[in-house]
C-alpha cells in the first residue's frame, strides 16, 4: 500500500491501524492507493464500486444470500 485507501495519508505515515479495520469491515476506500486522489464512490445493497480518475475501478466481491 503506497497510500491508505481510509484516509489518504502516506502507508509508510502514521499508524493505519483503524484504517484497515473500517476497510476490512464494510466501508469502501475513499482515496487511490496508488495516487491518493480522491475516488467516487457508488454504494448498492450489492457492494461498492470506487473510481480513480487514474487508476480506474475497483469494487467488492458482491452479497450473496
Amino acid at each position: 500500500m503506497t497510500y491508505c485507501g481510509w484516509c489518504g495519508k502516506p502507508g509508510t505515515e502514521g499508524v493505519h491501524e483503524q484504517c484497515r479495520k473500517r476497510l476490512a469491515l464494510v466501508d469502501p476506500p475513499r482515496f487511490c492507493e496508488h495516487c491518493a486522489r480522491r475516488m467516487v464512490v457508488q454504494v448498492t445493497p450489492g457492494g461498492w464500486s470506487a473510481r480513480c480518475s487514474r487508476h480506474g475501478e475497483s469494487t467488492s466481491a458482491p452479497v450473496t444470500g
